[in-house]
């Protein structure tokens, strides 16, 4: 197929892995003791997109493919050990949903592209 469809792929996988984390960060922001996580994206996106080095100049991938980057963010904790902060876990799932459409909109883009190509023929 396609490199970018790969790529996209991998995206859309890296963004759903962060959904994830995040969903699970509110679903214990009452929990004592809970330590908020994130995915770190980049690296999460760089094991997905795990890209083949095609000259001798090329720089190796970092990580293993299929790997997901989740680290305990470093907060503030409140009185009762808890370090998740709703408006930020908020505003972290709007961003990674906003990724995560753009992200299907350009493979739907793609794939009608392909789709197109394969009719004229």
């Amino acid at each position: 197929m396609s490199d970018q469809i790969a790529s996209l792929t991998g995206l859309l996988r890296a963004a759903a892995a962060r959904h994830g984390v995040l969903s699970s960060n509110i679903a214990n922001v009452d929990t004592p003791g809970y330590r908020a996580r994130d995915v770190e994206f980049g690296a999460a996106l760089d094991a997905e997109i795990a890209m083949a080095a095609t000259a001798p100049n090329h720089l190796a991938p970092q990580g293993a493919a299929g790997s997901t980057q989740v680290q305990t963010a470093e907060r503030k904790s409140w009185v009762d050990g808890n370090t998740v902060e709703l408006d930020q876990e908020v505003a972290a799932m709007t961003e990674n949903a906003m990724l995560y459409q753009a992200g299907l909109s350009l493979l739907s883009t793609k794939i009608k592209m392909f789709k197109s190509a394969l009719r004229t023929r």
